[in-house]
């Protein structure tokens, strides 16, 4: 039964930034360059962040940076359900983020706001200071101080529904707020514990908005009276489809560089054509337009004499080395934004490939630039960096077979993560390894891989489950032969990891060692061997698994001895035509599961990645029936409906994981009107056992014991298999090449008052 979600409630704490919509898109979380370095010297994960960082002096003063965005901001309001992306971006620039991110996404105070801000007390009450900035001001010139707290706590606490917040996560535990021993102080006395409270007060509103609900409901939506920040907003031109901040000459810290910044609204598949035409100076754009702009860079290559002027050649795939600058749901609390649909989920090469790719795919090359497009991109640069995101397979718990979770570990574990992210990693030369925490990024302190709780890909195990679970596939004459090969290939590739693993320990990580090579080949003839068995074990036909050299299955060659590394690198599937793997059915019906996807023209290399899964699953007899909905009702009418089997959707990074996950894979619970309240927990899936762990981590106090509270849920969460995290997103975007400070941010906040034109 699939059931509703129930509004109100519970289902109101939305996440701090919420999802992005399907593959897709917005994140507010924030994202910076260089605010309040931390004493921790260790450095960021490749690929965390790509911004041509420059100081200060060598930035010019002056000028207008044109920023794209989805859409101008429904609402200037962050606490509200219809806060985007682009509401997010003009609140890191107009008002006070007490706490930063940096590139490892760990929260660092904001000297411009606060002179300190520490936990005074943990017994009887858990009680907080901040010590505000005294050259802290209001734009209308009033101090920033204890009333603007206060305001802002009894606006989000949840206790007057006067107030249309979209969450309370954090405020619902704080007894009082009060002045501390000045003016500047600020005293916050906790009813619970509350780990991450670095994520209160961010940003801080003035007492003007949150001290009236009808200004927090409505005055708040389209312009803000009093700012505290480098800029401040300027107007909105609705027609125009822009929001422009101005440098605020009252702002008290380092002053902007810039004079404006002006978000212009710009659909993803029109901003390689804006970049041309030169209205832009910053836009995240799709991996094709990233590698056109990319070839526009280089220099044209040579025509030898005598060959056609039309056989120059085509433009390269624009993956970056070294030497090249350098990306879904609902967002900040608004299930939405499905226009978002899949972005920047490049996907090249895979041996994976559907046997008839969506339209637009990885088979069909991006439209080549003209000699004048070619021109124009040439004075942009591509920067880019994994974007503090997740894209995962979300399996529906509530619908049958997907209730019963030997199924839904079946269809996990038939999933080869490692070459969805290869497909769409690798070619931007980004960090291609998958995500393996549901709550942390890579690079994030405490962040393990745990998918061993649910395991690794593997086809016969998958169909073991899926037998145990009575869906069979039809009885086919295995012959002991083909048995017998399957088991002498596991039993090599058991003997190729071993000794894998110690040419590994040998080479002591120098891949330029005899030893490292040693270790990448026992790695892929260890591929091969469990490739080669698995292709027996499910598609068994007349002489087992054929080989192009017409050996009689890959067990054992000719003269008895076992198959070398040359066969077992020549071994594939078997052809569709003579018979792949048959379908598992019980009772007599086939296990077909519904494969929800958006069909904008943004979401092709999305649609690529779900032809790759449905050919994985159609490895353990596992169909799909694939159904594409518009963008605009892909999150409301399906997922969160849970209207879907299965379907690809990403959560940003937090980094408050205590907080923000809880919502996400919550326990649903049922109402007194028939209804189930899943929160953000769209899958449905969830164990009193997880709800515990994120609430004992949410009121330890103690850094370390509380991110292992963090660890062992997201290893219960891998148990329950309700959700597959694939790959962390890439973040792809084009830059004027002197535009500096900015570009693919990563996790880090970015500091708006530093960003500007490099000087000549």
């Amino acid at each position: 039964m699939t059931h509703p979600v129930r509004p109100g409630g519970a289902a109101c704490r939305r996440r701090r930034c919420a999802a992005l919509l399907v593959a897709g898109v917005l994140l507010p979380l924030p994202v910076l360059t260089g605010c309040g370095g931390g004493d921790d010297a260790e450095e960021a994960a490749p690929g965390a962040q790509d911004i041509a960082a420059t100081a200060r002096d060598r930035v010019r003063q002056g000028g207008t940076l044109r920023w794209a965005v989805d859409a101008v901001p429904g609402t200037l309001n962050a606490f509200q359900p219809r806060a985007d992306a682009a509401t997010r971006r003009v609140t890191e620039a107009v008002l006070p983020r007490l706490f930063t991110l940096d590139q490892r996404g760990r929260p660092q105070r904001n000297p411009d706001y606060l002179a300190a801000a520490d936990v005074t007390d943990r017994e009887p009450r858990q009680t907080v200071v901040y010590k505000i900035n005294p050259k802290a001001r209001w734009s209308g010139g009033r101090a920033v101080g204890p009333e603007d707290f206060a305001a802002q706590w009894n606006a989000l606490r949840g206790k007057d529904n006067a107030y249309w917040s979209a969450r309370n996560a954090g405020y619902d535990r704080i007894e009082k707020v009060e002045q501390g021993g000045s003016a500047r102080e600020v005293k916050v006395t906790f009813a619970k514990p509350y780990a991450d409270w670095k994520s209160l007060f961010t940003p801080l509103y003035p007492k003007s908005v949150m001290g009236d609900a009808r200004a927090f409901n409505d005055g708040a939506r389209e312009e803000l009276k009093e700012t505290a920040g480098p800029f401040a907003v300027q107007g909105r031109d609705e027609q125009a489809g822009t929001l422009t901040l101005a440098r605020d000459p009252k702002w008290w810290g380092a002053p902007a560089k810039l004079d404006k910044v002006v978000l212009t609204a710009v659909p993803r598949e029109k901003r390689a054509a804006a970049l041309a035409a030169g209205t832009l100076d910053l836009a995240e754009v799709d991996p094709d337009d990233a590698r056109k702009i990319t070839a526009a860079g280089r220099p044209a290559p040579s025509v030898p004499s005598g060959s056609a002027s039309g056989k120059a050649g085509s433009p390269g795939t624009g993956s970056s080395g070294a030497g090249s600058p350098h990306a879904g749901s609902p967002s900040a609390g608004a299930p939405g934004a499905a226009s978002q649909a899949g972005r920047a989920e490049g996907a090249e090469n895979d041996a994976e490939r559907s046997p008839a790719p969506a339209p637009g795919g990885d088979d069909v090359p991006p439209r080549r630039a003209s000699t004048a497009e070619q021109q124009a991109l040439r004075g942009y640069t591509v920067r880019k960096a994994l974007e503090p995101a997740y894209t995962q397979l979300a399996l529906n718990g509530s619908t049958n077979p997907l209730n019963d979770e030997r199924v839904r570990r079946a269809v996990a574990r038939a999933i080869d993560r490692q070459k969805l992210a290869d497909s769409v990693l690798k070619p931007l030369g980004l960090p291609n390894r998958p995500l393996g925490s549901h709550l942390l990024m890579a690079g994030q302190p405490g962040y393990a891989d745990h998918s061993g709780a649910l395991g690794g890909p593997d086809t016969g195990a998958a169909r073991a489950m899926l037998a145990d679970a009575g869906w069979r596939a039809p009885a086919s004459p295995v012959r002991a032969a083909d048995l017998q090969r399957s088991t002498l290939l596991r039993q090599s590739a058991v003997f190729y990891k071993t000794a894998a693993a110690d040419r590994r320990t040998t080479a002591e990580g120098n891949t330029a060692t005899a030893a490292y090579a040693d270790y990448r080949r026992y790695e892929m003839l260890a591929a091969n061997a469990l490739s080669a068995a698995e292709m027996i074990e499910v598609a068994p036909a007349p002489g087992g698994v054929r080989t192009p050299d017409g050996r009689d299955g890959p067990g054992r060659a000719a003269d008895g001895k076992p198959v070398g590394a040359d066969v077992l690198g020549l071994a594939g599937p078997a052809d569709p035509a003579a018979g792949g793997p048959a379908a598992v059915k019980k009772d007599g019906r086939p296990l077909a599961l519904r494969f929800v996807l958006p069909d904008g023209p943004g979401s092709e290399r999305l649609r690529t990645v779900a032809d790759r899964i449905s050919a994985m699953l159609a490895r353990i007899g596992v169909q799909t029936v694939v159904r594409k909905v518009p963008d605009k009702s892909y999150f409301e009418d399906h997922i969160a409906a849970g209207d879907f089997d299965l379907a690809l959707y990403t959560w940003p990074g937090s980094a408050y994981p205590a907080t923000d996950g809880r919502p996400i894979y919550a326990k649903p619970q049922p109402a007194a009107d028939g209804s189930l309240t899943v929160e953000q927990n769209y899958t449905r899936v969830g164990t009193d056992h997880i709800d515990q762990l994120f609430d004992q981590a949410a009121a330890e106090l103690d850094e370390d014991a509380s991110r292992e509270l963090v660890e062992r849920a997201d290893a219960r969460i891998w148990a329950a298999a309700g959700s597959v995290p694939l790959y962390q997103r890439p973040e792809v975007v084009a830059v004027k090449k002197n535009l500096v400070n900015a570009g693919a941010f990563g996790f880090s906040t970015p500091r708006y008052q530093d960003i500007g034109f490099k000087k000549s």
